[in-house]
């Protein structure tokens, strides 16, 4: 059974940092795509950031472009992200995904941890 266990997040004050974990489980995720969503108050979920499969490419929003840092450890089955410079509207609940891009494409999607920022 697959498990996507998030941690990390909090309550920070502006332009602090913050380091999420996302450990997932129950098979190797070397060749699929890791990512992050987030969803604040009222709004839909929203992409942040993802991940190839052995970190060659990274894709940002354009709204935590040269704040956030994804990265994956492939061993550990783990993908970071790492939020410097933390902004207000950066409040939400933060979701790891992790899919599979060829056939049979599959979808895994983490409880969600709340992130707040303090202005």
């Amino acid at each position: 059974q697959v498990q996507l266990v998030e941690s990390g997040g909090g309550l920070v004050e502006a332009g602090g940092s913050l380091r999420l974990s996302c450990a997932a489980s129950g098979r190797t995720f070397s060749s699929y795509v890791m990512g992050w969503f987030h969803q604040a108050p009222g709004k839909e979920r929203e992409f942040v950031t993802a991940i190839s499969p052995y970190g060659i490419n990274a894709y940002y929003a354009e709204s935590v472009k040269g704040r956030f840092t994804i990265s994956r450890d492939n061993a550990k089955n783990t993908v970071y992200l790492q939020m410097d410079n933390l902004k207000p509207e950066d409040t939400a609940v933060y979701y790891c995904n992790i899919r599979r891009v060829v056939t049979p494409t599959m979808s895994f999607w983490g409880q969600g941890i709340q992130v707040t920022v303090s202005s």
